[in-house]
């Protein structure tokens, strides 16, 4: 092949991706923000929410936790009906419905409805993680996903630099407007967007390289024809019984499960350690929790570029994970001076939410498929009951000891044992 021959092919492939991931990725980014910012209002509401209810700490945690009951249920088989029915509809049908349960939160009164609607919107939310992860798989080879990847899990801390500001002002703002609490129209209020951004997945979003109407008839093919190379190396399982008996995917889902047990308990946690901290006010307990979001959106940046360029995966995870443990148990001995603790959230936070979105290329550089389908879910889905126990964990510690800084040991032993199970994949499986 020539070099003009060889410059064009590249100067074709950059122009493909680039066009692909201005186009996808900020949307993508913004429907999972809408997904992280329903999921980090429950715990600015429980500032207000359980005094109001009478509701205790465990509830709180039991109630939080419960969310991912319904999301395990219901993950495996939402993946599925996204893969055969196509992302537009499926991801539209998810957003629309959990919206509008996350709007009844604000008619809640006792427990039990806590509880019941907090599995429902598991229920309606299960597959949108699982799938937009599949989505990416669609359009982006394994040597340019991490950096896709980390781009889209952004939305993560950018949520929570966006939410936790907008939750205490709306607390803060609207408290008694009508006679509704703060915390009643914060939930209302950032249910909405979440409709929105529902509606319109149907007319922007579409389902593969074929209706790609911003790309040339050549950059298609070449889209497609590396897209089909990188499926050939992956694993795909000809029977559902052999794809449960691959040790690979419990390993994975192993990994999953002890940085989703990190995850939310900075997701959950987080305003109530900063009020702990000495931070009464709700709108300046917003302020300083997007701090550890934005040290988190840089590290995940950079750690997901140094990925790509080393074609690394392993300590690419492994070195966040410990990061994070260190940084929670920070938090956790320095909990009484505010400084201290917000810049351990940050390593905790910068840490933890790296490893979120980078382990993700394991998975999806192995699996290919149906497999990548049911694989990618079924890995989410369990790993999410870490969702469960981590909130009701803590708060079933902090109610009985009246501190949640063993909570946050625990925590960490689990992150730091989920770190020495990543290193048992071997290397050359994964690093490309």
């Amino acid at each position: 092949m020539s070099t003009l021959s060889l410059e064009v092919g590249v100067s074709v492939r950059s122009n493909a991706y680039r066009k692909t991931a201005w186009r996808l990725m900020p949307f993508l980014m913004l429907c999972y923000l809408c997904a992280y910012l329903d999921r980090v209002n429950v715990g600015f509401a429980k500032l207000q929410m359980m005094n109001d209810l009478a509701l205790s700490e465990t509830v709180y945690g039991l109630g939080a936790g419960i969310f991912f009951l319904g999301y395990f249920l219901c993950e495996v088989p939402s993946n599925l009906i996204l893969h055969r029915v196509g992302a537009r509809r499926w991801i539209a049908r998810i957003m629309i419905t959990w919206g509008l349960i996350s709007a009844l939160f604000a008619f809640v009164e006792t427990a039990w409805q806590f509880y019941t609607l907090r599995f429902l919107l598991g229920v309606a939310e299960a597959g949108l993680a699982p799938g937009l992860l599949l989505y990416l798989t669609y359009w982006f080879p394994s040597y340019r996903r991490a950096r896709m990847t980390v781009l889209w899990f952004v939305a993560i801390p950018l949520s929570g630099m966006i939410g936790g500001p907008l939750s205490g002002w709306i607390m803060n703002h609207f408290a008694g407007v009508h006679g509704w609490a703060g915390w009643q129209w914060m939930f209302v209020i950032e249910a909405v967007p979440t409709v929105i951004v529902g509606l319109l997945v149907l007319m922007y979003l579409k389902d593969g390289v074929h209706q790609a109407t911003w790309l040339t008839d050549e950059e298609k093919a070449l889209v497609n024809r590396e897209l089909a190379e990188d499926n050939s190396r992956k694993i795909t399982h000809a029977s559902t019984r052999e794809f449960l008996r691959d040790p690979r995917l419990w390993l994975l889902a192993g990994i999953y499960f002890c940085v989703v047990m990190g995850q939310y308990a900075i997701t959950f946690w987080l305003p109530t350690l900063v009020r702990n901290a000495g931070v009464s006010d709700p709108l300046h307990i917003g302020l300083l929790t997007s701090l550890p979001y934005l040290c988190a959106i840089v590290a995940m940046l950079l750690v997901g570029r140094s990925g790509d360029k080393h074609q690394e995966r392993r300590w690419h995870l492994v070195l966040p994970m410990i990061a994070g443990a260190a940084g929670l148990t920070l938090a956790a001995l320095l909990g009484g001076n505010l400084l201290l603790s917000v810049l351990s959230l940050c390593l905790a936070a910068a840490g933890v939410l790296s490893a979120s979105s980078l382990f993700w290329m394991l998975p999806t550089t192995l699996l290919g498929g149906v497999s990548a389908a049911a694989g990618i879910a079924g890995i989410n889905s369990f790993a999410n009951l870490a969702g469960f126990c981590s909130p009701y964990l803590i708060g079933w510690v902090t109610t009985s000891t009246g501190s949640s800084a063993i909570g946050m040991y625990l925590i960490t032993a689990v992150l730091l044992f989920g770190a020495t199970l990543v290193l048992r994949i071997p290397a050359a499986q994964v690093n490309r």
